[in-house]
């Protein structure tokens, strides 16, 4: 019989490896090596720690407070407590990782080590949260593996995708136009998920209204992130 913490572990870890199972298989041209996927994963999770650097300055800055009551202090919170730096510390992250990267010579290899970053920045949180509501986790998981876990990964596939469209182009005009949307599309997405989840705190009488927004956000992202692959392995020969 599994003890209740390794329940734990393998209820915050499971939905991640799908995910990077999903994303390796895709790369079936020219795999990336095993010990640069598993660097980029162990980057995703410093990445976590290391958007305090962000979030606990922005916070001091009174961009955001945590006993906001109104719409506008939540989605703040959502963007200067959350998205603006988680993303920013696993964009620095796919940096460190790809830069002077001799593996990374293929459009999809970007979307691949973006994926292994959110997925271990989303891995040490799952194992957190569920741990924080221990009594609970069970529901906790359910509902992270069903939203949060897909969430990250989709923010990972359009990080990736503009990076390695910057990174690959060879126009003077597109390549700032696709830095810029590698940290601000991921941003904007993350956001937005966070926000109409943090809003149900101020808006309880339209919650179930707020959740459906996050349904249809992920569905959305699910169908942007799927041409985002197909186009990308398009490019490299592969579809």
């Amino acid at each position: 019989m599994l003890s209740n913490g390794l329940l734990i572990y393998v209820a915050a870890l499971l939905p991640v490896l799908i995910a990077l199972y999903f994303i390796y298989r895709k790369d079936r041209n020219n795999p990336e090596p095993t010990w640069q996927l598993v660097k980029a994963i162990f980057f995703g999770v410093l990445s976590a720690p290391l958007s305090l650097m962000l979030s606990v300055p922005f916070g001091a800055l009174g961009l955001y407070s945590e006993e906001s009551s109104t719409v506008a202090g939540q989605f703040a919170m959502a963007f200067f407590g959350a998205a603006i730096p988680e993303e920013c510390m696993k964009m620095l992250m796919l940096w460190l990782v790809v830069n002077n990267n001799k593996h990374f010579d293929e459009h999809f290899d970007g979307i691949v080590y973006a994926v292994c970053i959110g997925m271990g920045f989303a891995g040490i949180e799952n194992i957190m949260y569920l741990f924080e509501n221990y009594e609970e986790w069970l529901s906790v998981g359910i509902g992270r593996a069903l939203l949060a876990i897909p969430g990250h990964f989709f923010f990972a596939i359009i990080m990736g995708y503009f990076y390695s469209l910057a990174h690959f182009t060879k126009s003077y005009v597109k390549k700032p136009m696709y830095s810029m949307l590698a940290i601000g599309a991921p941003i904007m997405a993350h956001g937005m998920y966070d926000g109409f989840l943090m809003v149900q705190s101020v808006l309880p009488d339209i919650a179930g209204f707020l959740t459906l927004a996050v349904i249809y956000l992920l569905f959305r992202l699910k169908k942007i992130t799927k041409n985002h692959i197909a186009n990308l392995l398009k490019k490299d020969g592969i579809a």
